[in-house]
Formats: C-alpha cells, sequence, structure tokens
C-alpha cells in the first residue's frame, strides 16, 4: 500500500553547478489518520522499531525526488520522466526522526522552490497489518509494517502547514485540519488536551517516544532472557541425559563379558536347580540363592552380604564339580555337622575378596 509522509525544506544551499542540496527530517514515530479509497477512515502507527529499523533507513538512500507525487511508484521504467534529483546516501536517525539530505537538479523545481514550493512528502509502500494498540497515548488499529521509501516529493507549501514538518503524514494531517492551518496543535496530558507551541509539542512527543522506545527495548530483553533461561535448562538436562546415557551404555567388551558371566551363571546353576527353573527376569544373586537353598534346604538369605552369597555359591559349585554333586542325588555337601562346608565357604569368600 502507498502512503506519503511531508515535512518542510527549510534550508537549502546552492552547489556551483546551481543545483539545490537539502536535509530534511522525512518521518517520524506516531499514530496517523488515513482515508481508504471506500472514504472510511483509519488509525495507522508507525512503530519505532520499523521506521528506524536498517531496512527502511537504507530505503531512503538514492531515491528520485519528484515535483509532486507520481500515480504510480518510480521504477527504472519511468525514472526519466518522473525524477528531478536523488536523494543521498546519508539517511541517518537524529533526534528521534529519519533526515536525509537530497539535491535537486532540475531547473523548474528548483525556480518553485525559490518561489516557495518547500514542502516534502515521502512516498512508500508498506504492509498495513491489522493490529490494534496504543502507542504515545493514542489508540491505533493497524501498524505499518516493512517501510520502504520510493520516492522524495517537492509538493506546494500551505497544503498542510508548518506543523506538518515534524509530525504528519500529507493526507493525514489534511483530515485532522479542515477547520483551518492556523489551530495550535494540541497535546493530551493526563487524558487532557493542551495547546501548545509546534517546538514544544515536537519536543514531549520526542522524549516519549525514546521512552516507549526504551519500554520495548526493556520488553524485548526480559523475553530473550527467558528464552535464554529456558534454552539454558534444556542444555543442562540435555547433558544430565547425555552423561547417565554413557554411564549405562556399555562398551562391546564389557556387555560380551556380562553376557558370558550371565551365560556361565545359568549353565552352573542348571545343575542344581534343573531345566525347569525359569531363570527370565531373576538378578545373579536370586539365582544363586535358589542354589544355595536348594543344597542346603534351611538356608536363609536375608541379611548376607553379597560378598557371603557369592563364596556360598562359588563353593557350591566347585564342590559339585569335585564330587559330581547333585541336589536331587545321594551324594550331598551338606551332610553331617556341616564343618567341612562351612570352612570351604569361608576359604572360597576370602578368595573372592582377594581377587577383588
Amino acid at each position: 500500500m502507498q502512503r506519503f509522509d511531508k515535512a518542510l525544506v527549510q534550508d537549502y544551499e546552492e552547489t556551483f553547478e546551481g543545483y539545490l542540496t537539502v536535509t530534511v527530517p522525512i518521518t517520524r514515530p506516531g499514530v496517523f489518520l488515513y482515508q481508504r479509497q471506500d472514504g472510511t477512515i483509519q488509525m495507522e502507527a508507525k512503530l519505532p522499531d520499523e521506521i528506524f529499523s536498517d531496512y527502511t533507513i537504507n530505503s531512503a538512500r538514492s531515491k528520485p525526488v519528484t515535483d509532486e507525487h507520481p500515480n504510480e511508484p518510480v521504477t527504472l521504467k519511468n525514472y526519466n520522466r518522473y525524477a528531478k534529483g536523488l536523494s543521498h546516501t546519508d539517511a541517518v536517525v537524529r533526534n528521534f526522526k529519519l533526515y536525509v539530505s537530497m539535491t535537486i537538479t532540475d531547473e523548474a523545481l528548483i525556480q518553485k522552490i525559490r518561489d516557495g514550493k518547500r514542502e516534502i512528502s515521502i512516498g512508500f509502500l508498506s504492509d498495513v497489518v491489522p493490529e490494534s494498540g496504543s502507542y504515545n497515548g493514542e489508540s491505533y488499529e493497524y501498524v505499518q509494517r516493512n517501510l520502504e521509501i520510493n520516492h522524495i516529493a517537492i509538493v506546494d507549501q500551505g497544503r498542510a502547514g508548518p506543523e506538518v514538518a515534524i509530525r504528519n503524514d500529507s493526507d493525514a494531517w489534511q483530515l485532522e485540519n479542515e477547520g483551518g492551518t492556523n489551530n495550535m496543535p494540541t497535546y493530551k496530558i493526563d487524558g487532557k488536551d493542551y495547546e501548545v507551541d509546534s517546538a514544544v509539542k515536537s519536543f514531549l512527543e520526542a522524549q516519549q517516544a525514546r521512552l516507549d522506545t526504551a519500554n520495548l527495548k526493556a520488553k524485548d530483553f526480559d523475553t530473550l532472557q527467558g528464552r535464554y533461561d529456558a534454552l539454558e535448562v534444556k542444555y543442562q538436562n540435555a547433558e544430565k541425559d547425555l552423561k547417565q546415557a554413557k554411564e549405562n551404555n556399555l562398551s562391546a567388551d564389557e556387555l560380551d563379558a556380562k553376557v558370558q558371566s550371565r551365560v556361565e551363571l545359568i549353565s552352573g546353576a542348571t545343575t542344581f536347580l534343573g531345566d525347569s527353573f525359569d531363570f527370565k527376569g531373576k538378578s545373579e544373586r536370586e539365582i544363586k540363592e535358589a542354589v544355595i537353598q536348594k543344597a542346603k534346604p534351611d538356608f536363609k538369605g536375608d541379611g548376607k552380604s553379597d560378598d557371603y552369597i557369592d563364596a556360598f555359591f562359588d563353593a557350591t559349585l566347585g564342590r559339585a564339580k569335585q564330587e559330581g554333586f547333585s541336589s536331587t542325588g545321594n551324594n550331598h555337601m551338606f551332610t553331617g555337622d556341616g564343618s567341612s562346608s562351612n570352612k570351604q565357604i569361608e576359604e572360597m569368600k576370602i578368595k573372592r575378596l582377594n581377587m577383588k
């Protein structure tokens, strides 16, 4: 959608060739009235983060200067028809406005400027997005996004008056000032309008705009800080999960060793427990206690250490290998007073502890 901003040419310099060079503010943050093609009026906001973005600032550089607004955007195809000069590459934000200098090279337009035609109106393209809010105490229904300046037009003086040089779009100013151009501008304080000098209003609005921008930056900082903190927690959790995964992840050799140990355990235990015993889900200790209980039915493993259970189990298997023992056969290793077996268990326990 094409829009126009206006400002006033106050000072200009004449070059050696007779060209005119001027430096002017071309836009500032604010809420403005716009009349749509169907005659309805809508409030549109120019927000600081949009008009002071690198995108918009760069778009003010090296753009054609025209005599009044053409009825179409200026392009390579029609540049020679409309262009009467060119803006410079020094677009910059100063005093909370966007400034740029430009040189007028058309003799007829230069003469008009000398005769008093000194208002500058910016033609630009933007995305008008439905978005309600409030800026500087004024409510808006739409926001102008992605502002791209297309041309800078010199327009007739008196259409809007000097007020336009600091605060309004050309079309918007006319809507607000149909009663005449001699009315003093107003500034709203605590909900009440006060008539103030244009320079005073400009200063007050600039201070408010700076405050609004600072608040926006503070809000953005809080948002970014929250995102950073969330990412930091996520990163810490990921590190924790990775560490846990590494601890739980066995190497190929470790896995082979565990599998071999399990196979040997089950193979030895089967001698006592038989093929019908369900080893699934049983821990090493549970299997060893089952073997010991098979060999010594009155055995109770409660309160016994793992070292004791390991030694008892090893002794049971060792005796079985030496004597062909089976818990279901006649050769029972725990007959008699058991002193020999207990001694063997103790020896096996010491041996395992020394190995560790």
